[in-house]
C-alpha cells in the first residue's frame, strides 16, 4: 500500500486535487480524448446514444457548492472501496486487497493515514456503516459465500463473526438507531435478502425478491426509514424502500449502469445516489424530497462499485478504484 497523500479539506479548487501524474496518465489522455470527443460530436450535432450519458443533467441545486476533482488515494485494490462517517469530518474506508485481506484508511480531520491490513479472506466488496460515535461495523462475503462482521468498538477491532447465508454479491449495510444494523445482499436466485440486529440478536434472512445483479446499496435517512438501490437485468436503477410498517415495490429509475449503485443521505428525505456508465464515467441522481433528478455525469475512469456517504448537510464524500486499482476520492461540498 502506497503512503497517506496529505491535503486540506479547505482546497476544493481544481488545481489542488490532480490525478497523480505518474500512474495515471493513461488514464488522463483516456479522459481528455473523450472530453474532446464529446465536445466535436456535440458541435456536428450528433447524440450519445449511450445512458446515463444520453440524459446527464451537469446542473446541481445548491448555491457556492461544487464537485472537487479526483483525488489519488494509492493503494492496490481489487473489490471495494466501502466507506463509513461516525463524526464530522471523519472517514473509514474500506477495501479487499490482493491478498484477499480487508484494508482501512482513515481521515481523521487533517490528514489520510497509511493502509491498516485488519485480515479475514474475504471476496467482493465489504461494507460499512457507523450508528455511534467511535463506532464501526464492516460486513463482506467470504470464500464459504457466508457473511461475515467485524466491528470496531472505540478501542480495538473484532475478530470476524460467521453470519451465515449463501450470498452471491454484497453485502451492504445501514442503521437507523443505535444499536441497529439493516444487512442486504444478493442471493443465489437473484432475490435481494435482508438480515437485521435489533439491538440483541440478530434475524433469519428475509427474501425481499426482486431479479437483481451486483451489489445492491443501502441507506437510512430517519428512524425506521431504510431505502435500498439495486442494479437489475436490464441494467436500469431500482429502488425499494421500507417505510416504518412495510416493504414498497420495485421503483424503475431506468439509467443503464454497468456496475453501482452506491447511496448516501445528507438530510430527511435526501437520496444520492451513484453508479458507474457504460463510459466508465461515475453518475450521480439524486431524490430532493418530491421528485428525482436526471443523472449528472461526474467523469472519472472507474472500475466496479463507486461507494458514498455523507457527514454533514449538503456534504458528500464519494470513493471509487481506477483503472490502476488505486483509491480515488471526489467529493461535493
Amino acid at each position: 500500500m502506497t503512503a497517506p497523500c496529505q491535503h486540506r479539506w479547505a482546497c476544493l479548487r481544481p488545481k489542488c486535487h490532480q490525478w497523480a501524474p505518474r500512474a495515471q496518465k493513461g488514464v488522463i489522455m483516456r479522459y481528455r480524448s473523450l472530453r474532446i470527443l464529446t465536445s466535436i460530436l456535440l458541435l456536428v450535432g450528433l447524440t450519445f446514444t449511450t445512458a446515463p450519458a444520453a440524459f446527464a443533467d451537469k446542473s446541481q441545486a445548491a448555491a457556492n457548492s461544487s464537485w472537487s476533482d479526483w483525488e489519488d488515494l494509492g493503494g492496490v485494490l481489487v473489490a471495494g472501496p466501502a466507506v463509513s462517517s461516525w463524526a464530522n469530518n471523519r472517514l473509514d474506508v474500506f477495501g479487499t486487497g490482493t491478498d484477499n485481506h480487508m484494508y482501512h484508511k482513515w481521515w481523521n480531520g487533517s490528514s489520510w493515514s497509511n493502509w491498516e491490513d485488519l485480515g479475514g479472506v474475504i471476496i467482493g466488496n465489504p461494507a460499512a456503516v457507523s450508528w455511534g460515535r467511535n463506532r464501526i461495523d464492516t460486513f463482506a462475503r467470504g470464500t464459504d459465500n457466508h457473511l461475515y462482521h467485524k466491528w470496531w468498538n472505540g478501542s480495538s477491532w473484532s475478530g470476524w463473526e460467521d453470519l451465515g447465508g449463501v450470498l452471491v454479491a454484497g453485502p451492504v449495510v445501514s442503521s437507523w438507531a443505535n444499536n441497529r444494523l439493516d444487512v442486504f445482499g444478493t442471493g443465489t436466485d437473484n432475490h435481494m435478502y435482508h438480515k437485521w440486529w435489533n439491538g440483541s440478536s440478530w434475524s433469519n434472512w428475509e427474501d425481499l425478491g426482486g431479479v437483481i445483479i451486483g451489489n445492491p446499496a443501502a441507506v437510512s435517512w430517519g428512524r425506521n426509514r431504510i431505502d435500498t438501490f439495486a442494479r437489475g437485468t436490464d441494467n436500469h436503477l431500482y429502488h425499494k424502500w421500507w417505510n416504518g410498517s412495510s416493504w414498497s415495490g420495485w421503483e424503475d429509475l431506468g439509467g443503464v449502469l454497468v456496475a453501482g449503485p452506491a447511496v448516501s443521505s445528507w438530510a430527511d428525505n435526501r437520496l444520492d445516489v451513484f453508479g458507474t456508465g457504460t463510459d466508465n464515467h461515475m453518475y450521480h441522481k439524486w431524490w430532493n424530497g418530491s421528485s428525482w433528478s436526471n443523472w449528472e455525469d461526474l467523469d472519472g475512469v472507474i472500475i466496479d462499485n463507486p461507494a458514498a456517504v455523507s457527514w454533514g448537510r449538503n456534504r458528500i464524500d464519494t470513493f471509487a478504484r481506477g483503472t490502476d486499482n488505486h483509491l480515488y476520492h471526489k467529493w461535493w461540498s
